[in-house]
């Protein structure tokens, strides 16, 4: 049983920069690929960012250029460093692991909030 514990998140003016992480535990085995969405009120839950072991990053277009998604090395960790954030970046992130041993999982989620 895999669990994803995130950190960081809060309230930023527009412009500002913030930086989420998440750890994974309860496996000694490297997850392939780990990543982050976001919720916003009223919308769904939409893919920002995944990164692969191996360092290769994929983001969602509205992010491409402000955030970054990085993997601390030889460990199930994940973190998304967001500058230039927009009041449009406003939602509940979540953590997530997409595929391991055919489950997914998801982190409870941190509130990122960007005043205009």
């Amino acid at each position: 049983q895999v669990q994803l514990v995130e950190f960081g998140g809060g309230l930023v003016q527009a412009g500002g920069s913030l930086r989420l992480s998440c750890a994974a535990s309860g496996t000694d085995f490297s997850i392939t690929i780990m990543g982050w969405y976001r919720q916003a009120p009223g919308k769904q839950r939409e893919l920002v960012a995944t990164i692969t072991s191996s360092g290769r990053a994929n983001y969602v277009d509205s992010v491409k250029g402000r955030f970054t998604i990085s993997r601390d090395d030889g460990k199930n960790a994940v973190s998304l460093q967001m500058n230039s954030l927009k009041p449009e970046d406003t939602a509940t992130y979540y953590c997530n692991v997409p595929s391991f041993q055919g489950r997914i999982f998801w982190g409870q989620g941190t509130q990122v909030t960007v005043s205009s």
